[in-house]
């Protein structure tokens, strides 16, 4: 996987996330009602500066791709959201860590970013699978993700702990490569990315 790599389509640019981004996330990311079911949570300047300073050790790491989202519709910054988890000897990335303007969501922005970093996954990454994981409280996150054609695993349990303190279970969700052709006829390939 390239770790500084740019996706493009016509809806949207998922370019690297850079700590001198923090100026143009601030008014997307200090939006409490991104935060309401997420495991960690964004509340000041701050915490946005500690979120992207960690985001570059992870992609130095080779652990994480981190991107800023523009939304070229709008002609602006819609939010981020990465590749992690990334398990290059078994195959395997999760895509995860999306947040966007509540503004922009439910336009098609969170289809046309999930195209790209899929299509990057399994068609020049070589990628076995790629995992979405969210919240069990979360239907808004897991309707999208059905939507994208992944498929419900199971939840785990009292998996994780949030920022808040809140025990959370945590529900998974997966696409594999043999899946993908499918997955991109029929739900893709209506859309003009």
């Amino acid at each position: 996987m390239d770790f500084n790599i740019t996706l493009e389509n016509n809806p949207v640019r998922l370019q690297p996330l850079q700590p001198e981004d923090l100026a143009v996330l601030k008014p997307v990311a200090l939006q409490p009602e991104l935060w309401k079911v997420a495991l960690f949570a964004i509340n000041n300047e701050a915490d946005l500066q500690r979120y992207l300073e960690k985001a570059a050790r992870e992609r130095e790491q080779k652990v994480a791709i981190p991107f800023l989202v523009f939304d070229k519709q709008e002609n602006r910054v819609a939010g981020s959201t990465r590749f992690m988890a990334i398990d290059l000897a078994n195959k395997r990335a999760e895509i995860g860590s999306t947040w966007i303007d509540p503004a922009l969501q439910g336009t098609g922005l969170n289809k046309a970013m999930k195209y790209a970093m899929l299509q990057y996954a399994f068609e020049t990454a070589g990628l076995n699978r790629v995992e979405l994981k969210t919240d069990a409280r979360n239907q808004l996150s897991q309707h999208a993700m059905r939507s994208i054609g992944a498929q419900y695993e199971g939840t785990l349990r009292q998996h994780a702990i949030t920022s808040s303190g809140f025990v959370r279970d945590t529900v998974y969700f997966s696409i594999l490569a043999a899946e993908w052709p499918e997955v991109k006829q029929r739900v893709f390939a209506k859309y003009n990315f």
